[in-house]
């Protein structure tokens, strides 16, 4: 997929074409093509329902990868050749459990020491989500979540790396909320500069297995469970996939909060493997009893091949 973007990509510069709507388009028309390849096999029942993630999950890494490639190059700001930029993937692309239609969790670092840095990748992330949400005539690409970066909706679009880790950590007066370590669960470095990559796992890891008040965690993770079902109500008599009870987000929850607690004790639980297999690894380890660990990535399955559906 990659190489054949690029091939066009270079055809469009050798005629002197390569503006950023033929660049879009272009991006828009390959990234659809590969979906329906992708629906067109899982209909027919060649893919898992794992294997439907994993495959819309890379494509969406390469898309991401190959527009931060080509969005540099069509920015004036741009003060080297190769930026030092990172895409994070939080949630379903986090997991690598995208489903059809899902949008995008993204969380934009940097770590540049040029005293331009902050403003020049500030132009440069503003560009990238142009370049992922705008419509063109060839339709859409992604829908795009920022809302996971530090301090939400009022925070910065991109963060210095060593801000970032920071705030994970809990340095200085501005530190992570418990929903945010929660997050970081599912986090991953998925595009960009992959000199970045080493030190995002490192904080990652920091966080996850750093102590933790269990019977407090609870606590917390009920409180905002609790709030978010307040704010997506179920109609009576229906179940919602994602938020009725028994639903993925209560299984989702669940998982995060035994990586929270017991990653220390257990490090094949920070690898971030997806719900389906944390789940059978948490049985495994005796974190949870037999059958319910396979159990409940069963039950969880059901529920992703509902939502692929």
């Amino acid at each position: 997929f990659t190489r054949e973007l690029e091939a066009r990509h270079e055809a469009w510069q050798r005629s002197g074409q390569a503006d950023e709507e033929s660049l879009l388009d272009t991006l828009r028309r390959a990234h659809h093509a590969e979906v329906f390849r992708i629906l067109v096999r899982d209909v027919e029942g060649e893919l898992s329902v794992e294997q439907v993630a994993d495959e819309l999950s890379a494509l969406a890494d390469a898309t991401l990868d190959c527009v931060l490639r080509w969005a540099w190059g069509h920015l004036k700001q741009a003060h080297r050749s190769d930026p030092q930029f990172a895409v994070i993937a939080y949630g379903k692309l986090g997991g690598k459990e995208l489903g059809y239609g899902s949008d995008l969790d993204l969380v934009f670092l940097y770590d540049d020491a040029d005293e331009r840095a902050a403003e020049v990748y500030g132009a440069f992330t503003r560009k990238v989500i142009g370049w992922l949400t705008l419509p063109t005539s060839a339709g859409e690409l992604f829908d795009i979540d920022t809302a996971l970066r530090p301090n939400g909706n009022s925070g910065l679009l991109v963060t210095s790396l060593a801000s970032f880790e920071n705030y994970q950590a809990g340095r200085g007066s501005n530190t992570a909320w418990t929903w945010e370590h929660q997050a970081l669960t599912r986090a991953r470095w998925c595009a960009g500069a992959r000199a970045l990559s080493a030190r995002f796992d490192a904080v990652r890891r920091a966080v996850l297995c750093a102590p933790r008040d269990a019977a407090a965690l609870r606590v917390e993770i009920e409180t905002m469970r609790d709030k978010v079902r307040q704010a997506h109500p179920v109609k009576a008599g229906s179940f919602d996939l994602k938020h009725s009870a028994g639903g993925m987000m209560d299984v989702e929850f669940a998982v995060q909060f035994l990586v929270l607690t017991q990653s220390a004790q257990h490090p094949e639980l920070l690898v971030n493997a997806g719900n389906i297999a944390l789940l059978q690894r948490a049985q495994e380890c005796g974190l949870l009893p037999s059958p319910l660990g396979e159990a409940a990535a069963s039950a969880y399955r059901d529920l992703r091949r509902a939502q692929h559906r």
